[in-house]
């Protein structure tokens, strides 16, 4: 079958939403002709292959980093399924670009949409375009979420005529990487380490954004013992900002702002780190990709209570510890019992890695979207 995938930017900059498409096209590259249709955020177009998948980039305005303006990206999916007719789009929720430009393709051709999240920072865009979403979402031939609490926690999914269409397919990733690491990865590890003798070291990864709640992080850093040292990675609009308040609290020595982290150098940074945090404070944290990356490292995770995939993947008192968004004596707290206890970390870190190895496989997530693609297109048939 051949499917058109809006599939987010897919530049170099991480984000959950492009790691998920991009794992989901290598998991079918050999069952479905995909094409991924993606805006650029700096104005530039191109062709590429990206996991084995034809990639077309068109030229896009950068709003805010997660929003872009790209009025090619309708004009291209036009073009692109009068060449070749797609039997089915993939759309990736929220992205009000993309579901746009699909307007394009004509109505008989089936829509799925993956639900990553809902829009919480542009609240004056979602006024305006909430009726266009809404109405998307009752056209849909399926609506994929990566966690039944996502079901749940999204109260358009909760509307008429949705609920019904809603279909839990956890998202699943080659995490061998992470598991079974390879010398390199390990010696990276330990250099990590040596640069940080006698201390324990916690890591959190991504972007510097305000929903992210790296300040909480940093403020609860204050409250644990001189011996503790955070690695942050990921870049940002924030970075000034969170460098200013680590210095404002006599932090600077011990909050290392890492920049973006080379994915080959990655693993290495779960290997080295005691303890995983991610410490999000609104629901714009769906899932986390991150946590379950540490968890396949065998790293217990401290994450938020956020009501939705990211209390699914990280369980309360089995693969790690959650505490209420924003609550920095509360993360404090849960952080200073996990660095205490070697032996807890180590007992949550197996825990955690069994759940992400046996729950998060690419494979099944493969499987069962391809399933769904066939249910879809069966039932458009007359």
């Amino acid at each position: 079958m051949r499917v058109l995938c809006f599939g987010r930017f897919c530049d170099e900059q991480p984000g959950g939403i492009q790691s998920h498409v991009l794992s989901l096209l290598e998991s079918l590259r050999a069952e479905v002709d995909f094409l991924n249709l993606v805006p650029s955020r700096n104005f530039q177009r191109q062709r590429f292959t990206r996991a084995g998948t034809p990639v077309v980039r068109t030229a896009g305005w950068d709003v805010d980093g997660s929003l872009v303006l790209s009025p090619g990206l309708a004009l291209e999916a036009w073009r692109q399924h009068r060449a070749r007719p797609f039997d089915l789009v993939h759309l990736h929720f929220p992205d009000p670009m993309s579901h746009l430009a699909s307007l394009v393709i004509p109505a008989r051709v089936p829509r799925v949409i993956t639900w990553h999240a809902e829009i919480v920072r542009q609240q004056y865009l979602l006024k305006l375009y909430r009726p266009w979403q809404n109405r998307g979402l009752r056209r849909a031939g399926a609506i994929i979420v990566a966690a039944p609490e996502n079901r749940r926690a999204s109260p358009d999914l909760l509307l008429p005529g949705i609920p019904d269409k809603v279909r839990v397919i956890p998202f699943g990733f080659d995490l061998t990487r992470f598991a079974q690491p390879d010398a390199e990865t390990l010696a990276g590890a330990a250099r990590l380490r040596a640069a940080h003798p006698g201390k324990k070291l916690v890591f959190a990864l991504g972007r510097h954004v305000s929903y992210k709640g790296f300040d909480v992080l940093i403020q609860a850093l204050a409250g644990l013992g001189p011996d503790v040292r955070l690695l942050l990675g990921g870049e940002g609009p924030l970075r000034p900002t969170l460098e200013r308040q680590a210095t404002r609290l006599g932090l600077q020595d011990r909050v290392c702002f890492l920049g973006r982290i080379p994915e080959a150098r990655l693993a290495a940074h779960y290997q080295a780190c005691d303890v995983f945090c991610l410490p999000s404070v609104t629901k714009a944290e769906a899932f986390g990709i991150v946590q379950l990356e540490a968890m396949a490292a065998g790293r217990p995770v401290v994450s938020t209570r956020l009501g939705n995939g990211v209390d699914f993947v990280n369980q309360e008192g089995k693969t790690g510890l959650t505490v209420p968004p924003g609550n920095v004596a509360a993360l404090t707290a849960a952080l200073a019992a996990l660095l205490a206890r070697e032996d807890w970390r180590k007992e949550l870190g197996r825990a955690a890695q069994r759940r992400a190895l046996s729950e998060f496989q690419r494979e099944r997530m493969a499987a069962s979207t391809l399933a769904l693609y066939r249910a879809v297109l069966q039932a458009q048939k007359p």
